[in-house]
């Protein structure tokens, strides 16, 4: 049985559904077991912080716990008849049994044939059958980060849920960051029906090479002087690989070079890849380069912009 989902957060229950999001990263991220291998007692808070999450993070599951309609787990509550009745009272109405199961007189039904419960109260049992108490599995949600290229070309990766399961996400080809991947029946277990639904939120983590905007990268790509003042042909990386680009003769740093159809999704529309120039020079110029440049300031002076 879980805790208090909010002291497992550091919250409290006034908290906003920003602060609770904050919490949970900011734990997830010093808990998870990649970072902490073979440390049982982290592993087993990690996976309580998460599952305190997946219920708290959900609007309508924090609705019903913080109205005692959840337990800590998830799980649906059911409450007792009513307390406080005299003998042979209707259980139904303001006198009749009082549930002694749980906190708060909820009554545990455990075990319980409910036949027989009405049988406790003189009646002749009930003309329909046993009253089944089922319910379809809640739907659990979680966050995958996965890289650019993953989600271009496509890939499949692990997650790990609050209960201890691994299962492999299969990101298509073109996803886009915000989209959720459902896995029919690989939610919470349901009571006498099926399983609820596993609904995986992909991010798409930041890229050290690309920019993104919308379904467009930008990225710079450093040119040496001579390739700029004559032009040349130069290999560019690109999220599915290196191509080779055209540098046109007399090319400044700031120049755009689009590269049709090679940047990401968004909508499920490729966008572009746009390649700024940036003229480079050597890290450490050597004695021709000085020269050449000391000649060419003194005989073809210019101010640039002018």
């Amino acid at each position: 049985m879980a805790g208090d989902p909010y002291k497992e957060l550091g919250v409290s229950k006034g908290a906003s559904a920003d602060e609770i999001k904050k919490a949970f990263r900011k734990l997830a991220k010093e808990l998870h077991p990649d970072k902490n291998p073979g440390d049982a007692k982290t592993e087993e808070r990690f996976k309580r912080v998460t599952a305190a999450f997946d219920l708290l993070g959900d609007p309508e599951k924090r609705a019903k716990y913080d109205a005692g309609q959840l337990d800590a787990d998830g799980n649906e509550q059911y409450r007792g008849f009513g307390g406080g009745g005299r003998p042979g009272g209707n259980p139904f109405g303001q006198g009749g049994f009082s549930g002694g199961g749980g906190p708060g007189g909820r009554a545990d039904f455990e075990g319980i044939d409910l036949d027989d419960l009405f049988g406790m109260f003189g009646g002749a049992g009930r003309q329909r059958g046993p009253r089944d108490f089922t319910a379809r599995g809640q739907d659990v949600r979680a966050s995958l980060n996965i890289s650019l290229e993953d989600a271009i070309s496509g890939a499949t990766r692990r997650i790990q849920f609050s209960d201890g399961r691994t299962l492999d996400v299969t990101i298509p080809k073109g996803a886009s960051d915000g989209q959720t991947i459902r896995l029919r029946g690989q939610g919470a277990p349901g009571r006498g029906a099926e399983n609820g639904d596993a609904l995986i939120e992909l991010k798409i983590e930041p890229h050290p090479i690309y920019k993104r905007d919308g379904a467009d990268l930008t990225m710079d790509l450093p040119v040496s002087v001579p390739d700029a003042v004559l032009g040349a042909k130069v290999r560019a990386p690109t999220p599915e690989g290196e191509v080779q680009v055209t540098i046109a003769p007399g090319s400044n740093s700031g120049k755009l070079l689009r590269l049709k159809g090679r940047g990401a999704f968004a909508q499920g529309r490729r966008g572009d890849l746009l390649a700024r120039i940036v003229v480079t020079l050597p890290e450490t110029p050597d004695a021709a380069l000085i020269k050449f440049a000391e000649d060419w300031r003194a005989k073809r002076p210019y101010t640039p912009g002018r």
